[in-house]
């Protein structure tokens, strides 16, 4: 029988050491290369709306496309509208594709449920209309007062509060805020 002398096994025992630490940080490497890919993966599927009903029931600020900015509490969201609360009682419809910044926004909400991927911003229109209530439509053109008459599937009918100006048409691209007056 053939005795192995000390020496040789401890080089061995290092030897395999070694190789099971080599392939413990590939395996720490490999996970974290597929976590960030995960993570990354995840923040490229994120809609601006996620992040904004993340922050419901808390204050935001949004610059419009018109320019204007808006200091006020989300109240409600959905993937296409957000309902904000000004500190004056009002009540802000703002399409979100009219938000062209946010601030602060926080990590991104779950996914909005089927309720909330089917409620388009023409049934808090249509709501809106049925209540009655005095509204100012400001779109690109401009800004309305009156009351919604008629919401089509792209554009409302706004009877308008000054005598002898009628009715008038917006198209609904166009709208970047509704308000209660």
């Amino acid at each position: 029988m053939r005795v192995v002398p000390y020496r040789a096994l401890m080089r061995w025992e290092a030897l395999f050491e070694d190789l099971q630490g080599q392939l413990e940080a590939a395996e720490r490497a490999e996970d974290e290369v597929l976590v960030a890919e995960l993570a990354e993966a995840e923040m490229g599927g994120t809609a601006l709306a996620d992040r904004l009903r993340a922050r419901l029931g808390q204050d935001v600020r949004l610059r419009l496309r018109s320019g204007d900015d808006l200091s006020a509490r989300i109240l409600d969201a959905a993937p296409q509208w957000l309902l904000l609360g000004d500190d004056r009682e009002r009540r802000l419809l703002v399409p979100v594709e009219a938000v062209q910044a946010a601030w602060p926004l926080g990590p991104v909400a779950p996914e909005a449920g089927t309720v909330e991927r089917r409620l388009r911003i023409t049934h808090v229109l249509r709501a809106l209309a049925r209540e009655g209530a005095p509204v100012r439509v400001s779109c690109d053109a401009g800004s309305y007062t009156g009351w919604l008459t008629r919401v089509g599937s792209d554009h409302v009918d706004l009877r308008q509060e000054a005598p002898g100006q009628g009715t008038i048409t917006v198209a609904l691209a166009a709208v970047v805020l509704v308000s209660t007056v």
